[in-house]
C-alpha cells in the first residue's frame, strides 16, 4: 500500500486525544535512573538511552504476561510524594509536547503504597502533580487537558477500594475507572460488585478486554459488567467474516462503543502481527470507533505521533483517517459532553483543517 506524504513534524503538531495511556508506562527513562539512585532500586542500566532499549526489548516478547513484568522498576520509583509529584508532572507535559490536547492516565494506587503513602493520598499526589504539569503547559502555550482513571488489578482483591476511590474523587480530577493486569484468566466478572458500585454512582468505567482473551471477555465487560468502553478489544475481528458482523461485533460498531486501540503494545503482546495488519485500520473503515492510543510510552518506546506515523507510513493512513480516530476519542472521553464538543470544535476541527 503506498502511504500519503505526512512529515513528523506535521504529524507533531496534529491536535491528538489519547485514551489509554499507563502512568507507569510512560516515565522518562532519566528520571527512572534518578530517582532510582534516590531510592536505592538497582536497574538493569543506568545508562537512560541503554534503559530505554531494555524497556523496548523487554517488552518486546509477544507475551502479555512477561510485558507486564517490566513495570517492576517504574513502580520502584513511583512509591513516594516525591517521585509521584514528578512523574505525574512530566507525564503531562511530555503530552503537550506531543500535541495531545486532551488525555486520560490510568494507574492502580495499589500499585504505589510500599512507602507508606495511604490509597488517598496517593491518588491526591498524583492529582498534584498532574495539575502543576497542567498549569506548566498552559503557560508554555501548549494547553492539555488530563483526566483520571484509577484502575483496579484484576489479579488481586483490592478492585472495591480502587472503585470506591474513585467514587470519592470523581469531583477531584478523576473521571473514570478501569481494571488492569494480566487478562487470560481473571474475568471482569469476578469484580462484578465494584461495577454494579460504579453504575449506582454514576462513575463511567471502562475494561481492558480482548486483549490476551477473546470475544468472551469483551462480552463478559459490556454485558455482564457495563462498561462504557473496550482497553483493546482487538479480538472483537474474531466475530467478524468477510466483512459480516456478528452479535457481539454488531453490538459494539451500533452502540459506538468506543476500542482504545494500541497498536506497538499489540504487537508486542502479540495481540497483533503488523502495524499494516493490525485490526485499527479495518475496524476504522467498517465504521467501529476506534481511537488510536499508546498504552505505555516507555514500555513501548512510542508517543501518540509515533503511532500515528506508522499507521501512516505502514497502513496508508492519511489526515482524514487520523482526524476520525482523535474525533472518535474524543466522543468517548470521559468529560462532560461541552468540554468534549468544545474540543472539537474549537481546537481539533481547526487543528486538522490547517493540515489538509
Amino acid at each position: 500500500m503506498t502511504a500519503p506524504h505526512i512529515d513528523t513534524d506535521t504529524l507533531r503538531r496534529l491536535p491528538k486525544a489519547v485514551l489509554h495511556d499507563h502512568l507507569d508506562g510512560g516515565l522518562r527513562p532519566a528520571t527512572v535512573v534518578e530517582l532510582a539512585q534516590e531510592v536505592g532500586h538497582t536497574l538493569p542500566t543506568t545508562d537512560p538511552d541503554e534503559l530505554a532499549a531494555w524497556y523496548f526489548e523487554a517488552a518486546n516478547s509477544g507475551d502479555l504476561v512477561r510485558y507486564i513484568a517490566t513495570f517492576e522498576h517504574t513502580l520502584a520509583v513511583m512509591q513516594t510524594r516525591e517521585g509521584l509529584l514528578r512523574t505525574a508532572e512530566e507525564y503531562v507535559l511530555d503530552l503537550a509536547a506531543d500535541g495531545v490536547v486532551y488525555g486520560e492516565v490510568r494507574y492502580a494506587p495499589e500499585l504505589n503504597v510500599n512507602g507508606g503513602l495511604t490509597l488517598a493520598e496517593v491518588v491526591e499526589t498524583v492529582q498534584e502533580g498532574l495539575a502543576a504539569g497542567m498549569a506548566k503547559a498552559a503557560a508554555a502555550g501548549t494547553p492539555v487537558r488530563v483526566g483520571t482513571l484509577l484502575c483496579g488489578m484484576r489479579m488481586f482483591d483490592r478492585v472495591r477500594e480502587a472503585a470506591d476511590l474513585a467514587v470519592a474523587f470523581r469531583d477531584a480530577g478523576v473521571v473514570g475507572f478501569d481494571i488492569a493486569g494480566a487478562e487470560d484468566g481473571f474475568p471482569p466478572a469476578d469484580h462484578l460488585a465494584a461495577f454494579e458500585h460504579l453504575r449506582r454512582e454514576s462513575v463511567p468505567f471502562t475494561i481492558h478486554a480482548g486483549e490476551a482473551h477473546g470475544l468472551p471477555s469483551i462480552h463478559q465487560a459490556l454485558q455482564v459488567c457495563g462498561a462504557q468502553r473496550i482497553g483493546h478489544g482487538v479480538r472483537i475481528t474474531d466475530d467478524i467474516v468477510d466483512g459480516k458482523l456478528g452479535r457481539l461485533a454488531g453490538w459494539v460498531r451500533d452502540r459506538r462503543v468506543a476500542l482504545e486501540m494500541c497498536p506497538t503494545s499489540n504487537l508486542q503482546t502479540g495481540a497483533a502481527t503488523s502495524i499494516a495488519e493490525h485490526p485499527i485500520t479495518a475496524l476504522k473503515d467498517l465504521g467501529f470507533r476506534v481511537t488510536l492510543n499508546t498504552d505505555n510510552r516507555l514500555v513501548s518506546g512510542t508517543t501518540m505521533t509515533r503511532e500515528m506515523a506508522l499507521l501512516v507510513e505502514e497502513a496508508g493512513w492519511g489526515v482524514e483517517d487520523l482526524r476520525t480516530v482523535t474525533v472518535n476519542a474524543l466522543k468517548s472521553a470521559f468529560i462532560p459532553f461541552d468540554e468534549r464538543r468544545a474540543l472539537i470544535e474549537d481546537v481539533v476541527l481547526p487543528g486538522y483543517a490547517s493540515a489538509l
